[in-house]
């Protein structure tokens, strides 16, 4: 089950470097733009603002898996492999916690978008496509970090390891 949502959080993360890649170019290509004398890409931030919002969630679920976010272990370096399991647990759980609370609040404004109909300024689309692709995203991150935080718990609990760097013993 672990090499699913590993998969999942990986073909998520592709997605989102694929998107952040043609933010990249847009950006590069709307500031040779305005060097230039060309002029700028017409709603230039309104897609860096909608597509980096789904990259950040994109990226989210691949991290939680393998373990990438930043820790600061100074403190519990010293602290027994039991007991740094179990706070390595409680941190998955409220983690995992947190998603699922920005997941519903994203359909929550993705609803109320939706039912606004706003559009942005420049180039007229939907606002709400923007909540869509994060909302899907968060869903996913929300749905791994539940995973994860049951691994995680399940392994401070038997003391037998399930996971290691994103992939399955």
């Amino acid at each position: 089950m672990n090499s699913f949502f590993l998969g999942l959080s990986k073909a998520l993360a592709i997605v989102g470097g694929f998107v952040l890649s043609v933010l990249i170019i847009l950006i590069v290509a709307s500031i040779i733009g305005r060097e230039t004398g060309l002029g700028a890409v017409t709603g230039d931030y309104e897609i860096v603002e909608a597509g980096m919002a789904f990259c950040i969630f994109a990226f989210l679920p691949y991290a939680q898996m393998t373990g990438a976010h930043a820790t600061v272990d100074i403190f519990t370096n010293s602290l027994g492999n039991k007991t740094q399991a179990w706070l390595i647990a409680i941190i998955e759980v409220v983690f995992a916690i947190v998603l699922v609370i920005i997941a519903v609040q994203l359909l929550g404004g993705f609803q109320s978008k939706l039912r606004s109909g706003q559009t942005t300024l420049l180039l007229q689309f939907p606002v709400w496509w923007g909540y869509a692709a994060a909302f899907a995203a968060a869903v996913v991150g929300g749905v791994v970090g539940v995973w994860h935080a049951l691994v995680k718990v399940t392994e401070a609990a038997t003391g037998k390891t399930i996971a290691v760097e994103g992939g399955e013993v």
